[in-house]
């Protein structure tokens, strides 16, 4: 091989290498799309999940950016209608965490189901990755409400292909100490828990972002 086809050789080397270091070290831009409990209800600035989400996940060295966009009161339907407004272009992945309210309506969970299953549609046809968040209804809708409305988020991961979290609540649904006086919200301590809980399922779901190294 002869010095100038070695050196042509190293030079697609280095210019992949460096091209491979910045595609992992670009920022990852992450949106948090739900209701009330992604929004932040009576909580502080800085204290909502989307935001202490994103100081969790930089303390551990990933260089993130996660968008609020949570709007209390939302509902499946509601989200739908806003989803592709919501989510600018640019974005990496959403945490997609609706149906909380659908249920202590009452809305049928076959309703819920379908606008769930396309707004997920519509963030894969943008190519953007989805985190599904599941919800629980509350025990005063019954059990035939709950057997129709707590399956719908694992048939829709299944179906789309899509990383399911399967309650944001854990950890702070059962501890009156980590919600608000309402007895529905977390409070300031009860989202540590839930970034805590949740931390290691989003960083599992930004390894599989392309170029993007864990």
């Amino acid at each position: 091989m002869s010095f100038k086809v070695a050196g042509l050789h190293i030079a697609v080397i280095v210019a992949s290498l460096i091209f491979s270091v910045a595609a992992q070290a670009r920022t990852i831009n992450l949106v948090g799309f739900g209701d009330s409990l992604m929004a932040g209800y009576q909580l502080a600035p800085g204290e909502g999940f989307p935001e202490k989400l994103q100081a969790a996940l930089k303390a551990d060295g990933k260089d993130v950016t996660v968008a609020n966009a949570g709007v209390s009161g939302d509902t499946t339907t509601g989200g739908l209608a806003r989803i592709d407004w919501s989510v600018p272009d640019g974005t990496d992945g959403v945490i997609l965490e609706l149906g909380a309210n659908d249920a202590l309506r009452g809305i049928p969970p076959e309703e819920s189901e379908k606008n769930l299953d396309q707004m997920i549609t519509r963030l894969k046809v943008r190519g953007i990755s989805v985190l599904l968040v599941g919800m629980m209804a509350p025990p005063n809708m019954g059990g035939d409400y709950a057997e129709r409305f707590n399956p719908i988020y694992r048939k829709l991961a299944e179906k789309h292909g899509v990383a399911l979290y399967p309650f944001f609540l854990d950890g702070v649904v059962l501890d009156a100490g980590l919600k608000l006086e309402d007895g529905m919200h977390p409070n300031a301590r009860g989202v540590d828990v839930m970034v805590e809980k949740m931390k290691p399922a989003i960083t599992q779901f930004m390894g599989t972002f392309p170029s993007v190294k864990n």
